[in-house]
């Protein structure tokens, strides 16, 4: 007859226990700066009322000659572009062979709550360009844009044709209102959600607090993925803190993920009421300073990357490009990892490959 264990969960309990000592003793070890982000080298070009555009300082262009400017969202830092050394989007395009910039939005300040997209896209965003055609002595420059700096990219580029040679987009919602169209598309949240708010309480939470706290971003990433979310501060944490490199970048991604910024408010206001709910950008009616983005003037090569497992932008949203840009030179590439993932996989080299090599090719 087999002996009774007497506290069947005691080896478990043992086992849990040593594991929270080892994550214990991975913290104990981490030292001040070892949770750096965004430590590839760079040169600040210039400022514009808090807006920075840098310089990636590392590799050297010897595939493409004519430089890059990479525009990240509003709604969180560029940083996670440049995370780590090995995690670095940035760093490994430069790397690959060109010249990288890169736009710094800032923390907005209440001073900055009316800036809206003709301020994001006539001022900041074509005072960078021009600076660094300027610099190079060129009349167009690449332009890359990644999620919500894709759309300020159409825009721009809508706008401001003869300035962009080649235009890369990167999970880029066009059609805001694509994921409802066929009831096997699945509806990202963010969409459904921004589309049932009520268009005056937006007009309310503006006019009454200005800039939208990036907090409220941060709650709504957080709500796509609840479980996911509910357990990173225990059962992930346990499992990443056995081994430092996983625990060091679970940290470095924290650490970004707390640095939310503002959102300006006027540029929200549009961004939820023109873009979100009246899908105004792919219908052709958005208008910015009052000239109409037409996405049909976009005549530039275009290169357009999209991930079916997107929980943020859904593929159709991005893939709705292709009936409304102007360019005869367009390609639609798919890539593999989430939202984020994609820009933070040791991967890199292969995804700054596809981009370089596409833009050689032009």
């Amino acid at each position: 007859m087999a002996q009774d264990v007497p506290f069947p969960g005691l080896k478990e309990m043992a086992e849990l226990s040593k594991r929270a000592a080892a994550v214990a003793a991975q913290f104990a070890d981490i030292r001040d700066g070892d949770i750096d982000v965004a430590t590839t080298p760079r040169e600040t070009i210039l400022e514009i009322n808090g807006r920075t555009l840098y310089r990636i300082a590392a590799g050297a262009p010897t595939r493409v000659e004519t430089p890059i400017l990479v525009l990240y969202a509003m709604v969180g830092s560029w940083q996670i572009l440049d995370l780590q050394p090995d995690r670095s989007f940035l760093r490994t395009l430069a790397e690959t062979g060109s010249t990288v910039y890169v736009v710094d939005w800032g923390h907005p300040t209440p001073a900055d709550q009316f800036d809206d997209f003709s301020d994001l896209v006539n001022i900041y965003i074509d005072g960078f360009v021009d600076a660094i055609r300027d610099r190079h002595g060129i009349a167009r420059i690449n332009l890359l844009g990644i999620c919500q700096g894709g759309v300020l990219s159409l825009c721009y580029a809508a706008l401001h044709g003869e300035k962009i040679r080649n235009l890369v987009t990167c999970v880029t919602p066009v059609d805001f209102h694509a994921d409802r169209c066929d009831e096997h598309v699945e509806r990202g949240f963010m969409n459904v959600w921004t589309r049932n708010l009520d268009a005056q309480d937006i007009d309310l939470m503006v006019d009454t607090i200005g800039n939208v706290p990036g907090g409220v971003g941060g709650v709504l990433f957080s709500m796509m993925t609840p479980f996911r979310s509910l357990a990173k501060y225990n059962l992930t944490l346990l499992d990443v803190g056995q081994d430092r490199d996983k625990l060091m970048n679970f940290l470095r991604m924290e650490k970004w993920l707390a640095d939310r910024p503002d959102h300006t408010g006027a540029s929200a206001r549009q961004w939820l009421k023109d873009l979100y709910q009246d899908n105004k950008l792919y219908a052709g009616t958005f208008e910015i300073a009052g000239r109409r983005v037409d996405l049909g003037a976009i005549t530039m090569p275009v290169l357009n990357f999209y991930t079916e497992t997107d929980h943020i932008i859904p593929a159709p949203a991005t893939k709705a490009m292709a009936g409304v840009i102007g360019a005869t030179d367009y390609t639609e590439a798919p890539l593999t990892g989430g939202h984020i993932g994609v820009f933070v996989s040791r991967g890199q080299a292969k995804f700054s490959d596809r981009i370089l090599g596409w833009l050689e090719q032009r």
